[in-house]
């Protein structure tokens, strides 16, 4: 189950007062400035106030060729640049003021301050250390607080809370972070509430709330807040071009301004992201993406890159990997980066990859995988060359939770007898979280024996974990899938397949297709074909439906239940009907002949030639007819068609990798087209006829 990035950099937002006022970045190259003797600071006050920063600087920078240490031009210089969040370059500024102007505790806070924009919270708290200035004491105490957040030392956090006065909006902010970093996140949530009611609104402080009830799995309140927060930045800062990108034409980058970090648009897309990529409403997910404010990929913060990054995997997963990747190289990144990639490299098989950067990268092992998680990818890659060792690491991690699983019983019981509604739906979410932590544990040592095609050890695995999983969607399925292989329990198979499909019966697409291929076959193989006919036809109703709905869109799910059929017959030995299965698939030919489904068209027409050829059967002439026109077809629409992809071309599959293809010498793998092998299947089907 991969896990999801919320908040900006992977923390809450503390919502510091700033010494300097909403600004923004200026995209393209600042003009040239002329400025009129006498006229100087007053036309350097109104760019700053129009917030045109990048001239102020200008004619500042040149006064300072005369001046270089004149107070005025530094002060207003370094001002410039932590508006344009160039926070190095005004901590560099205000150090230069504090050197001339060591009594001024003012810059010492100004450069404590862009220090810790800037990421270095030591040397922001060495500039802390300094002042002395009454005035600045409740200030500092909040900056030295959120510096010690940052660094995950809670204990100093709440040592500088404590001096901050309790009933301060900033206090309270700080206060409720504390506890959401405790974990504590209702608690946390009533402090940004108090802190909200008295401030009457704040963009961050309505994201903490949400990212609170987010942490509680109370997506709706979550939802609720987030929609008010992108409301607000339509309303407010129409020049932000929310939902902008969703037509699909190229918009110019709003950049990183001032103005959208005010907004909190950026965090409140991507924790709406997560909501309903964790529900798996993978379109909503996608259009959250989208409807953010347009910005180049270099502009993307590392919470929205590894968001698309996650999204990426099932349709290009060699963007997705491009972007998780880069994103554990160029620190800092969200703390579910590391484990998501680790993570997705075993989904995709890549278990060397894997394993390569565990053992490169043991501190980051160290900082962002939890115990379990550690052990469970350290099992799941031991399973490729030592399986017996590998079981028993997962049979330890299973036993481990399935312990936790029976004290949450427990509680839920004991709530329900004290008539706890609170403390039950507490204790049931907690039982949900620790299930869908089990089911990876549990599936991981079902999929050992699974891969040695050893099934009915595979089915006792995942009884022995039926009063616990039985509910449970993922252990469902590979039930059924499990009793489909066995091809005696057949019957089994459709009593697990069939609620999934009729669970989801008026909206059949959104169902894999495997599973809707399964259970006809379960039907055919218990001689139910008028079940199995009326399923398909519901599925080509539905492809109908969408194709008048969606001209553009494509689905596959008829034509891959037809190739299983077709392939099932043809390895029983019924080639006829199999073989006329498999050509009606791959109908019309222009929109479903592609490098998967021509793989496992021709994987029949091959075998079929192979019985021919040593005279174990005799098919029908008009069979030979209609395959010869199936393959002029073939070869007609198939001649841009590879049938093999490189080994890391994005959205190859396993099977068209991994597999060998028709050996022709003279032709390299890559040079294959559907056209090339069909004309060679024609072939060999015309010396047969001979």
């Amino acid at each position: 189950m991969n896990r999801l990035s919320t908040a900006a950099g992977g923390r809450l937002m503390t919502s510091l007062p700033s010494f300097a006022r909403p600004g923004t970045t200026l995209n393209g190259r600042p003009s040239v400035v002329r400025v009129q003797e006498g006229e100087y600071t007053k036309t350097i006050y109104t760019l700053i106030t129009e917030k045109k920063y990048e001239e102020a600087k200008q004619i500042l920078n040149a006064q300072l060729e005369y001046f270089p240490e004149s107070r005025a031009a530094l002060s207003l210089i370094a001002y410039c640049e932590y508006m344009l969040q160039n926070f190095s370059v005004s901590a560099q500024t205000y150090e230069k003021l504090v050197k001339l102007y060591p009594d001024v505790d003012k810059y010492k806070f100004y450069q404590a301050q862009s220090l810790y924009k800037a990421g270095f919270y030591l040397e922001a708290i060495r500039a802390c250390s300094g002042i002395e200035s009454e005035e600045l004491f409740q200030r500092v105490q909040k900056l030295q607080a959120s510096c010690q957040y940052e660094m995950d030392n809670l204990t100093a956090t709440k040592s500088h809370a404590e001096k901050c006065i309790q009933d301060d909006p900033d206090t309270l902010i700080i206060q409720g972070c504390i506890l959401f970093k405790e974990e504590k996140f209702d608690a946390a949530r009533k402090k940004f509430q108090e802190a909200l009611n008295i401030l009457e609104y704040d963009h961050h402080i309505a994201y903490n709330i949400a990212l609170c009830y987010y942490r509680m799995k109370q997506y709706t309140p979550a939802l609720k807040y987030m929609q008010d927060i992108i409301e607000r930045g339509m309303s407010e800062h129409p020049e932000l071009s929310v939902g902008s990108n969703t037509d699909g034409f190229e918009v110019r980058s709003v950049g990183n301004s001032q103005t959208l970090r005010d907004t909190a648009l950026i965090e409140a897309f991507n924790l709406k992201f997560a909501i309903e990529y964790q529900m798996k409403n993978f379109e909503a997910a996608n259009e959250a993406l989208r409807d953010m404010p347009p910005r180049t990929e270099e502009e993307l913060d590392p919470v929205t890159l590894h968001n698309q990054g996650l999204l990426q995997m099932e349709t290009e997963p060699n963007l997705g990997f491009k972007k998780l990747k880069y994103l554990v190289q160029h620190p800092p990144f969200p703390p579910e980066t590391f484990g998501n990639l680790l993570l997705l490299y075993c989904k995709h098989q890549y278990y060397l990859l894997a394993a390569d950067i565990l053992a490169e990268n043991s501190h980051l092992s160290f900082n962002y995988l939890s115990q379990d998680l550690y052990d469970f990818l350290e099992a799941i890659i031991m399973a490729q060359t030592s399986p017996e060792e590998a079981f028993r690491s997962f049979d330890e991690l299973a036993s481990k939770h399935i312990e936790n699983l029976r004290k949450l019983t427990k509680q839920i019981q004991d709530a329900r007898m004290r008539k706890d509604s609170e403390g039950m739906k507490k204790s049931l979410r907690d039982f949900d979280e620790a299930l869908d932590g089990y089911i990876p544990v549990l599936m991981g040592m079902a999929k050992i024996y699974w891969d040695i095609e050893n099934y009915p050890k595979v089915e006792k695995i995942l009884l022995q974990s039926a009063e616990f999983c039985s509910e449970h969607e993922i252990w469902k399925l590979n039930m059924a899938h499990t009793y489909f292989m066995q091809e005696n329990k057949f019957k089994e198979a459709i009593k697990f397949y069939l609620p999934i499909v009729i669970k989801q019966k008026n909206n059949l697409l959104e169902i894999p297709a495997m599973v809707l291929a399964n259970l006809c076959v379960s039907y055919i193989m218990k001689s139910q074909n008028e079940e199995a006919e009326e399923w398909m036809k519901n599925i080509e109703n539905e492809e109908q439906r969408l194709h008048r709905q969606q001209p553009n869109k494509q689905s596959l799910h008829l034509c891959i239940v037809n190739l299983v059929i077709g392939t099932l017959y043809c390895s029983k030995g019924h080639y006829e009907f199999g073989i006329s299965r498999v050509m009606k698939s791959l109908i019309p030919y222009n929109k479903k002949i592609m490098t998967d489904t021509w793989f496992y068209a021709k994987r029949c027409f091959l075998s079929l030639v192979e019985t021919l050829a040593k005279h174990m059967l005799v098919i029908k002439d008009q069979t030979f007819v209609d395959i010869l026109n199936f393959l002029d077809a073939a070869a007609t629409f198939g001649k841009e068609i590879k049938t093999t992809l490189r080994p890391n071309a994005a959205g190859a599959s396993d099977a068209t990798f991994n597999t060998s293809t028709l050996e022709v010498e003279g032709r390299k793998d890559d040079e294959r087209t559907v056209t090339y092998e069909a004309r060679l299947l024609k072939r060999l089907f015309l010396k047969l006829l001979e």
